[in-house]
């Protein structure tokens, strides 16, 4: 059975593969997930003031956001894809709604 690690790197130190962390590692892919969307969502909260858009919001995601992404360590699975970007994207405009 497949184990999974997640990893984070920094948006602000885009592809600077000495500027991240691993955030532990995990049983199932679904704990995985789980974890990165806590990463990506305690980012916005932070960057989340009043009055902040969407738009910009998730501008300041992707320029100093944690950016999770999830590593299979045994065997392969499909299912392991996380993508902070969209993901923060859809939280973005959700928490504009809500506002």
């Amino acid at each position: 059975m497949p184990r999974y690690k997640v990893i984070v790197y920094d948006n602000f130190h885009y592809q600077d593969s000495d500027d991240r962390r691993e955030q532990g590692i995990y049983e199932t892919v679904e704990e995985a997930v789980a974890v990165c969307r806590k990463i990506v969502d305690q980012t916005l909260e932070e960057e989340c003031k009043p009055g902040i858009s969407a738009e910009v919001l998730y501008d300041r995601y992707v320029s100093f956001g944690d950016d999770p992404s999830i590593v299979v360590l045994d065997g392969a699975d499909d299912r392991a894809t996380f993508s902070a970007w969209s993901y923060a994207k859809e939280r973005c405009h959700a928490i504009s709604r809500d506002r």
